[in-house]
């Protein structure tokens, strides 16, 4: 059987995925992720080909197992599926946002890339507790 190839969408996807279990301490392992993955899913369980799938960026799971995949990751389901923008086209220039960021800013999210999973979830938290002004 010919091996399948990966498709544009599904890469953005997987690439997001990855961070997402980086992010969660998680190893990106079709295992780890599959036995995870079934352990919180009421439906037929995932094989480790499909989960191979979804990190090689073949393909995409199904809404209902994405929504797992995001509770379980702790990211919004549709972050996982189109990123921070909410869209295909974002995920394909992550630079735009660079762009846009002051040299501080920039300095603070090459620090928090640094961070260990645990500190970045920390840093999530209390950015996400902070208000929203309009500017």
């Amino acid at each position: 059987m010919p091996e399948k190839t990966p498709h544009p969408e599904a890469e953005v996807f997987a690439r997001r995925l990855r961070q997402a279990l980086a992010s969660a301490g998680i190893a990106p392992s079709p295992t780890t992720v599959a036995h995870e993955f079934n352990l919180r899913y009421w439906g037929k369980g995932v094989s480790l080909y499909a989960v191979r799938n979804w990190l090689m960026g073949i393909s995409i799971p199904t809404q209902d197992k994405l929504r797992v995949l995001a509770q379980w990751l702790d990211v919004p389901p549709q972050e996982l599926r189109f990123g921070a923008e909410g869209g295909v086209a974002a995920a394909r220039e992550p630079e735009a946002l660079v762009r846009r960021l002051t040299p501080l800013d920039q300095a603070m999210l090459t620090r928090y890339l640094r961070l260990s999973p645990q500190h970045r979830h920390l840093v999530r938290d209390m950015v996400e507790a902070l208000p929203v002004t309009q500017e």
